[in-house]
């Protein structure tokens, strides 16, 4: 250090704690392998899609399922199928229906949900019967014929948009969110029955009363069959919210960001749920650095703040995808952007607190900007897909062994 030897004792010794704290909080991981198992656009003129910003489901032979934006046959977007072997197949691919309206659908963004008979069901951010900027929420059979459930359409109160994934009831009810339309423009909750009949179940408001514009957002359910969202503005001091709605239809917000100077704002992401009914999720804006946070919602509405995020080229940011928690409580998750190579982290929260950065991605022919949420297999195998990058440069599956 230049001037060095200016620098007495005491303030050597508070400059190390200084440096100490900073390693205590952003830890670098140690003995993790990732592997790229898929890159994309691999295929004659991307036919096998590009693009993946949806999360991974698994199924009891070990075959993930997941969504691409972009590509295909049509280059609107593919439901895919992967062996635990590596091998991909297309099993559907979008706007293959209505020419350039794409009436089946285009651009899915979300992931996706199987029911016990192994049909997907989806939503597509586009597309659909009543033109090509609203979206769809579809079922696609084992055997890969689709059938759309609902086109949303512009009439005021549908939904437009569904950026976010399905969750299913026990009676096979699918609810989900869009990012905007309904009663205020600012997006709503929906339910569509198996037969295809939706609901809207809540139109959001905007302004200081209420949420508006839940982004990549999958609703989650917890044991009593409420559910649980977020949505990246409006509420008391306009940084979003956390909400609820009963399993009797009741709605309500728990907390509202952007409290205090360091608290966070604008989640774009879902929650998850403990035992106790504590929610976890991710800001991409506010906290103690000004680009996101992770927090903890507790069932009374009282959040904790356990991580801000810091560029430091070891931290991430702009955490898009929400987090998984394994058995002993650590959550997961992934950013899109910050960490060694600037391409986005892989990073786990311990219960306490403590982030450690597992991987960063970007070195090779690594994937680059993970956007999904991860998926944990029983042996903590870690699974998910990136934007970007690959040896196709459109976007990959990779896999984090502990």
């Amino acid at each position: 250090m230049k001037h060095a030897n200016r620098i007495r004792g005491g303030t050597i010794a508070a400059l190390a704690l200084v440096f100490m704290a900073s390693l205590t909080a952003v830890r670098r991981a140690q003995a993790q392998t990732e592997s790229v198992i898929y890159s994309f656009c691999m295929q004659n003129l991307c036919s096998d899609g590009t693009n993946p910003a949806s999360n991974l489901i698994m199924d009891s032979q070990g075959n993930m399922y997941g969504t691409a934006v972009n590509g295909g046959t049509e280059f609107w977007g593919t439901v895919f199928k992967l062996t635990p072997g590596g091998a991909q197949t297309v099993l559907y691919n979008f706007c293959v229906v209505g020419g350039d309206s794409c009436t089946d659908g285009s651009a899915p963004v979300s992931g996706l949900v199987m029911d016990s008979a192994g049909n997907l069901y989806g939503t597509t951010r586009q597309g659909g019967a009543h033109g090509p900027l609203y979206g769809t929420v579809f079922k696609l059979s084992p055997n890969g014929t689709l059938t759309t459930l609902h086109s949303f359409n512009s009439d005021g109160i549908d939904g437009v948009n569904p950026l976010a994934g399905l969750v299913m009831d026990s009676k096979g009810n699918l609810y989900g969110t869009t990012y905007l339309g309904g009663a205020s423009n600012a997006g709503v909750v929906y339910r569509v029955t198996p037969k295809g009949k939706e609901t809207i179940v809540h139109s959001f408001e905007g302004g200081l009363s209420d949420g508006s514009g839940p982004a990549n957002m999958t609703l989650v359910k917890d044991s009593q069959g409420n559910l649980y969202g977020t949505t990246a503005y409006g509420g008391t001091h306009g940084g979003g919210t956390v909400f609820k709605i009963s399993a009797q239809g009741g709605y309500s917000i728990l907390y509202n960001f952007g409290a205090t100077k360091t608290d966070g704002i604008n989640p774009e992401a879902g929650l998850t749920v403990d035992p106790k009914g504590n929610l976890y999720g991710t800001n991409i804006s506010g906290g103690k650095y000004g680009i996101g946070t992770v927090f903890r919602v507790s069932p009374s509405g009282t959040e904790n703040i356990l991580h801000s995020f810091q560029n430091n080229h070891i931290d991430g940011y702009n955490c898009y995808a929400s987090l998984i928690r394994d058995s002993q409580g650590n959550l997961y998750g992934v950013t899109y952007q910050g960490g060694a190579n600037g391409s986005g982290v892989l990073f786990k929260i311990s219960p306490k607190g403590v982030e450690t950065v597992l991987h960063a991605f970007g070195s090779g022919s690594d994937g680059i900007n993970p956007q999904g949420s991860l998926l944990l297999d029983s042996q903590g195998n870690l699974y998910g897909t990136t934007y970007f990058g690959g040896s196709g440069g459109n976007g990959a599956v990779f896999e984090v062994t502990p």
